[in-house]
């Protein structure tokens, strides 16, 4: 039998109890399963030692099969662009989880705001290049000649290989792959990529790949989610339909994610996409399905199918009660308690 040891990171405001719910379900599900370790890197470590995890922070990491990351950032103490930067965006980059993958669909029991109730789309997310590549900065600050610039860096083997992703994971579902730019109006960057899609769908005869601009798959997915299976898109387009993703299956409580390595030369790392919620930390309300669906990713993604499966079937028996469905309806425990229960 194998044992996965996983770095646990609880990180920040809500992210320390959703932790501490989703590994209990993954070890009531496979006791044997996984070893984990705390680490305390969060932006309360950064106000006691100057830096969000310790210089040989990557190394430690590089030491574990996985990583399971609660949520990161606390603005009123530490600024964003400190917290991200120091934490998930290194980690992102130093372990090449290129692939960021985002489940969209409403789980048994759970209505979302829209009409449609039956869509599956999976999000795939280009995560270490594009608009975030960090390229730029400013001059001149406080004058009024100031001036910033941000620069979008596109490789050729980055989106060749975000891409490539996309197209097996279609092949793998329906077969049906939508690429998002917006190549009308971004003329170099975007045209990019949309030439890079066109090249890779000859070694695809069996996957359907259609162009979307980004505003159009933007209502696409409020007005016929059901229309679309998986998405691909570049590190700022990913972000924005992620998250309308998220609203659409019910709300940041059930939005889980993986940030892949997906040749598995490094770990990778799974984390609820809610963030930190500071406004409601310490009062046991936050819900934990997100964080229990990522770790449900993370030991199929490890070669626990069947302990996946059984977490999730687990989860919608709960969803499917009622439990967890509603904001603030039950208690964080409530929650955990009761998918801990479906286990059995």
């Amino acid at each position: 039998m194998t044992v996965h040891k996983i770095a646990l990171i609880p990180g920040d405001g809500i992210g320390v109890s959703v932790t501490e719910a989703a590994f209990a379900v993954a070890q009531k599900a496979d006791p044997d399963a996984l070893i984990g370790t705390t680490l305390p890197w969060s932006c309360d470590y950064y106000l006691q030692h100057g830096h969000m995890m310790p210089d040989d922070g990557i190394e430690t990491l590089r030491g574990y099969d996985a990583i399971f990351l609660g949520a990161v950032g606390w603005p009123a103490k530490v600024p964003d662009a400190v917290s991200l930067h120091g934490l998930l965006l290194p980690i992102r980059k130093a372990f090449v989880q290129y692939a960021n993958i985002r489940p969209h669909r409403l789980l048994a029991g759970v209505e979302g705001p829209l009409r449609k109730s039956e869509f599956d789309i999976l999000c795939i997310r280009e995560n270490t290049e594009g608009e975030y590549s960090g390229a730029g900065g400013r001059v001149h600050v406080g004058k009024l000649n100031e001036v910033a610039v941000e620069t979008a860096v596109f490789t050729r083997v980055g989106v060749e290989r975000i891409l490539r992703f996309g197209f097996e994971q279609a092949r793998a579902r329906s077969g049906r792959l939508a690429s998002v730019t917006k190549s009308n109006a971004q003329r170099h960057s975007m045209v990019f990529w949309d030439e890079i899609t066109q090249e890779l769908a000859t070694e695809y005869p069996d996957v359907t790949v259609t162009p979307y601009h980004v505003d159009a798959i933007c209502a696409r997915m409020v007005m016929a989610p059901e229309t679309l299976d998986v998405i691909v898109a570049s590190n700022l387009f990913g972000d924005i339909l992620t998250d309308l993703g998220a609203a659409i299956q019910g709300g940041l409580g059930f939005a889980a994610s993986a940030n892949i390595n997906p040749n598995r030369s490094a770990p990778s790392m799974f984390e609820p996409v809610h963030g930190s919620a500071p406004d409601i930390a310490d009062q046991g309300v936050a819900n934990p399905i997100a964080a229990i669906w990522s770790i449900a990713m993370m030991l199929d993604h490890l070669g626990e199918a069947a302990t996946a499966i059984r977490i999730m079937t687990a989860v919608e028996t709960v969803t499917a009660s009622g439990i967890g469905c509603v904001h603030g309806a039950q208690k964080t425990d409530e929650i955990t308690s009761a998918v801990l229960e479906a286990l059995n």
